[in-house]
């Protein structure tokens, strides 16, 4: 068969595109990556075919509107100056999206489509298309659970209200699908609200997440799956370098820090902040600089601090006893099932979940949002992390339990069949 795997987002948003790339290709499959073009690296080193959205989304994320917008804290005045700029600037990033998807898949005329929430062109398609596209969720509270708001919403309403909360998300996703159909070229795809919205509740869902942290309710209907987080293997073309190597073996209970492709108004000051504990504290730590989250000081050299730009995390996350990062379903997965203690510090959406849910299952203190961080708040929350070691049983334990989840052959058949 011949697959499409298409994400919009951040690089946690392919990830889990392209482990199940991987198991459809050792299947025999043809599988065509459909990202944003600063992932085209992610897809070819994988072996995979790709084409281009384009860079505007992306571009739009990094602007300074966009980091604004990503980077935490309340809903005040300069965050909705953000977001007004930013929804007067995404109508065109969003126009390139859909016709490029729309292009690629016409062209290709592929047997399936694997998709984000986020790409809307194949949920249109569908409508021709019937049973062939398939939605992937990393991320749990997209569809009804009893007891939790929708995942856009951060804070539990009560019963009629939390159900209510995904009503108004799905309104205001079938409207703007209905109104994405004025850029694609097949104007026999014009569709009614009532025909899209009825869609969106028959397609096929897959939440790649671990059934060990989030359950899949027994009222759901059967087109509604969680069937396990997928990794890929990232070490294929990466080699750690000796310093690294000589630092691991030289220290002990390191902390692993990372706000992935997190980005945030004041890296400079929030990277002040942790390097001013971990020295303080004499505590042992890898901080990864990434996308610019966090960023090493200028001429900066301690013995105790070691920086990194980029290392694969099923390599490095064996090797160390906790890791303190923004939340994201990928990390989080992967800190846990290599049973490390997690401090999360959430800067969007779906990582305060995530840190409510690492903090009920007792694998981590509960976390400070991203714009509130500072050395008096931090610094006991990352001792109490180290010190606490009921953490890193719990997190073990986890660990164990994910160890033992295989759902390759159940989110195989799930898409082929």
């Amino acid at each position: 068969m011949k697959i499409i795997l298409t994400s919009i987002g951040t690089r946690g948003d392919m990830e889990p595109f392209l482990a199940i790339g991987e198991i459809l290709k050792k299947k025999g499959h043809r599988i065509i990556c459909l990202f944003p073009e600063q992932f085209r690296s992610l897809a070819e080193d994988s072996g995979f075919e790709f084409v281009s959205l384009g860079s505007k989304f992306i571009e739009l994320l990094d602007s300074p509107q966009g980091r604004v917008a990503m980077g935490g804290g309340k809903f005040g005045l300069k965050k909705l100056k953000a977001y007004i700029k930013l929804i007067v600037m995404q109508p065109a990033a969003n126009e390139e999206m859909i016709k490029k998807q729309e292009e690629c898949i016409q062209a290709c005329k592929p047997d399936r489509i694997i998709h984000h929430p986020k790409a809307i062109y194949p949920i249109l398609w569908s409508m021709q298309n019937k049973g062939k596209t398939v939605l992937i969720s990393p991320v749990p509270y997209m569809h009804y659970v009893e007891g939790h708001p929708h995942i856009i919403f951060n804070k539990n309403y009560g019963k009629f209200i939390n159900k209510l909360t995904y009503k108004i998300v799905t309104y205001g996703l079938v409207k703007s699908i209905t109104y994405s159909q004025k850029w694609i070229k097949n104007k026999k795809l014009k569709l009614t609200s009532k025909k899209i919205a009825n869609v969106l509740y028959k397609n096929k869902v897959i939440y790649t997440i671990s059934p060990s942290l989030f359950k899949r309710p027994e009222y759901w209907k059967e087109n509604l799956q969680v069937l396990g987080f997928h990794e890929r293997n990232k070490t294929k073309n990466w080699n750690p370098p000796p310093e690294l190597e000589k630092f691991i073996k030289q220290n002990s209970k390191i902390v692993f820090i990372t706000f992935g492709s997190m980005i945030n108004q004041y890296p400079e000051r929030n990277t002040e902040s942790i390097i001013k504990i971990l020295e303080q504290n004499k505590i042992p730590a890898i901080i990864n600089t990434c996308q610019g989250g966090l960023i090493k000081p200028k001429n900066y050299i301690n013995d105790l601090i070691y920086f990194v730009e980029n290392i694969p995390y099923d390599w490095i996350f064996s090797k160390i006893y906790a890791v303190i990062h923004h939340g994201g379903s990928g990390t989080t997965h992967m800190a846990l099932k290599n049973g490390c203690a997690n401090l999360i510090i959430p800067h969007i959406v779906d990582q305060y979940v995530w840190n409510k849910i690492i903090y009920n299952k007792g694998a981590g203190p509960l976390g400070i949002d991203i714009s509130k961080i500072n050395t008096s708040n931090l610094e006991p929350k990352i001792i109490d992390l180290l010190e606490n070691t009921l953490y890193k049983e719990k997190a073990e334990k986890l660990s164990k339990k994910m160890l033992k989840e295989n759902f390759r052959n159940e989110i195989y058949n799930s898409i082929i069949l």
